[in-house]
C-alpha cells in the first residue's frame, strides 16, 4: 500500500504584494517568501526577469485560485532605455550585437512611439519563458537557436515619456498581458536608428494593485516571528477586487455554491463579478451568463459553509 505523502508548512490563504529586487528570478521570490511564512501552498501571478524589479503578487492557498486572474491582468511598469547600443537579448543581460550614435529629434520619437500604442500584435522575443516543446525559449536562445514565433494580440493603453536625456530614455508602460518591454525597447530602437535595451525595468502594477502597497523580502526577513509576518498578507478578495462586487442573498449563494446559476442584483451585462453571500462573506468569482444570470467561475473552499 502506497505511503501518503506528509504535506508540511502551514496552511495560509492571502495575497502578499512583494517587491521582488534586481537579481533573482520569480520562482526564487517566490520560494524565499514561502519558506519564511513556513506556507504549504503558494504560486506567482506571472514572471519577472532577474533584471526587473517590482511588484510581484504571491499567492498563498486558497488564493492560488485567483492566479490566472491576476496574470490575466494588464501591467503598469517604468522603463529606462539606453540609447545607441542594441543587444542580443533586448535588455543590458546581453551582449551588444551593434552600436550607433543617438540623432533622432523629439518629433521623431513621439511619431515612433505611436506605432506602440493601441491594439497590434507582437512578435515575442526568443529570450523569453514561452516554451517550445517543453523547453523555454531562452534556454533554446542562449544555445544559438532560434524558433519561429507567431504574433500575438496585445495592447497598450498608455506608453509616455518620463524622461530623456544623453542616451537615456525613461517610458511608463501600461500594457495588456502578454506584451514584452523589451521587444519594445528593441524595436523602438530600431525605428529610431540607434538601437536601444532595456536598462532598468520596475513593474508598478498588476490590475488595481500597486507596488507602492508591496513589502520587500528584507522587511519579511526582519520580522520577529511568523504572526509578524502575517500582517502583510491580503485578504482573498484583494486578488479579485478589480471586477465589481455583488452581493447575493442567502438562498442564491446557497445554490451558487452547489454549482448553479442564479439570479443577482446590480449585475453588469457580462464580465467576471466578485461575489458576497450572508455571513459567508467573499465567496469568490462569477460570471455573467448570457441570459443575465451568475454562474461560479472560482469558488473557495470555505464558499458555503
Amino acid at each position: 500500500m502506497a505511503r501518503r505523502r506528509v504535506q508540511r508548512g502551514k496552511v495560509i490563504d492571502g495575497i502578499l504584494l512583494l517587491d521582488k529586487p534586481v537579481g533573482i528570478t520569480s520562482n526564487g521570490a517566490l520560494q524565499q517568501a514561502k519558506r519564511l511564512f513556513n506556507a504549504r501552498k503558494a504560486g506567482h501571478t506571472g514572471s519577472l526577469d532577474p533584471i526587473a524589479t517590482g511588484l510581484l503578487p504571491l499567492c498563498f492557498g486558497e488564493a492560488t485560485k485567483l492566479s490566472q486572474f491576476l496574470i490575466d491582468s494588464d501591467k503598469r511598469y517604468v522603463t529606462s532605455l539606453r540609447l545607441g547600443q542594441r543587444t542580443n537579448t533586448g535588455d543590458s543581460e546581453g551582449h551588444v550585437i551593434s552600436q550607433r550614435p543617438v540623432t533622432f529629434s523629439k518629433g521623431e520619437l513621439e511619431q515612433a512611439l505611436t506605432k506602440f500604442r493601441g491594439d497590434f500584435e507582437q512578435v515575442p522575443p526568443m529570450f523569453s519563458a514561452l516554451k517550445h516543446q517543453g523547453t523555454p525559449l531562452y534556454k533554446l536562445a542562449r544555445e544559438g537557436i532560434e524558433i519561429e514565433r507567431k504574433p500575438r494580440p496585445v495592447t497598450v493603453s498608455e506608453l509616455e515619456v518620463l524622461r530623456m536625456e544623453a542616451d537615456t530614455l525613461e517610458l511608463i508602460v501600461h500594457c495588456s498581458r502578454g506584451f514584452y518591454v523589451r521587444t519594445l525597447a528593441d524595436e523602438l530602437g530600431e525605428i529610431l536608428g540607434c538601437g536601444a535595451h532595456i536598462e532598468q525595468l520596475r513593474r508598478t502594477a498588476v490590475g488595481d494593485l500597486h507596488v507602492d502597497e508591496s513589502v520587500s523580502l528584507t522587511t519579511l526577513a526582519e520580522c520577529p516571528d511568523g504572526a509578524a509576518r502575517l500582517q502583510y498578507l491580503l485578504p482573498l478578495e484583494a486578488g479579485a477586487r478589480v471586477y465589481p462586487a455583488v452581493q447575493l442573498t442567502t438562498n442564491a449563494a446557497f445554490y451558487l455554491c452547489r454549482g448553479q446559476a442564479v439570479r443577482a442584483g446590480g449585475l453588469p451585462q457580462s464580465g467576471y463579478v466578485r461575489l458576497y453571500g450572508g455571513h459567508a462573506g467573499f465567496l469568490g468569482l462569477g460570471e455573467v451568463t448570457d441570459d443575465g444570470l451568475v454562474a461560479p467561475k472560482r469558488l473557495f473552499a470555505t464558499a458555503g459553509h
